[in-house]
């Protein structure tokens, strides 16, 4: 089967990093001109211009100030990203500014994560951008806390329920390959029989209830810093 590139989660943390000073300096300059390139292209704008576009612009731009380690200004960014998508309704997009915002390592990013990762459970978005976000939490706490495990079913449970081809089976290996590894890193588990008792030990094997327990994941990671009101949001989601 043919691999399909993953745009969000990092497979190999080597992958994309420069092999040499002369590579690492075109790639800068590359980014640097997409970031001048991206400015100019927001100032032509004009002010009645599609808010969508802008968003888009303004969230291309974070992602590049990142790469160049221009951290706060990445955070302006896609904290107009942000704001621009929220109000018009557009989800995946907010839930992409609050990546870009985490990954600006501000005061308020793991706030930005926190939200990104209610955004991303709660609606359809890109099943591998709500990996993403919740491979976040995996790197970000410490092996014998439990929030890890949470993050790590709750990235299975989310791709056997909306991921299609062509990224539906790298998705599944991926999110099941970083569920085994929160598994030997919280508790030494080893072989099958190891796994699914922890599973079952930890309460992994039922969403009623893991799922709550990923909103006080959520809780802790934005304490009273919410950017929308969440139970707005949830009282206008469809009755199924």
């Amino acid at each position: 089967m043919k691999t399909i590139p993953l745009k969000y989660v990092r497979e190999d943390a080597a992958v994309g990093n420069a092999d040499s000073s002369e590579d690492a300096k075109e790639s800068t300059g590359m980014l640097k001109r997409l970031v001048a390139d991206l400015r100019d292209q927001l100032v032509a704008l004009s002010p009645g211009a599609e808010k969508l576009r802008r968003a888009d612009l303004l969230l291309q731009l974070g992602r590049a100030l990142v790469r160049l380690e221009q951290y706060p200004d990445a955070w302006v960014a896609a904290r107009e990203a942000f704001d621009l998508y929220l109000a018009e309704q557009a989800w995946e997009g907010a839930a992409q500014a609050c990546d870009v915002l985490f990954l600006s390592e501000q005061p308020q990013s793991l706030a930005a994560l926190g939200q990104g990762i209610w955004l991303a459970v709660t609606y359809p978005v890109d099943p591998e951008l709500s990996v993403a976000l919740l491979q976040r939490v995996v790197e970000e706490t410490p092996p014998e806390a439990d929030g890890a495990a949470v993050a790590a079913i709750t990235a299975v449970y989310l791709v056997d329920l909306r991921a299609r081809e062509p990224q539906r089976e790298q998705l599944v290996i991926f999110a099941n390959q970083l569920l085994a590894t929160v598994a030997r890193r919280h508790s030494g588990v080893d072989g099958q029989q190891d796994f699914d008792r922890w599973i079952e030990a930890m309460e992994l094997n039922d969403p009623a209830l893991f799922l709550p327990r990923l909103r006080n994941v959520v809780d802790v990671l934005v304490q009273d810093d919410w950017w929308f009101d969440r139970e707005a949001l949830q009282a206008a989601l469809p009755v199924d």
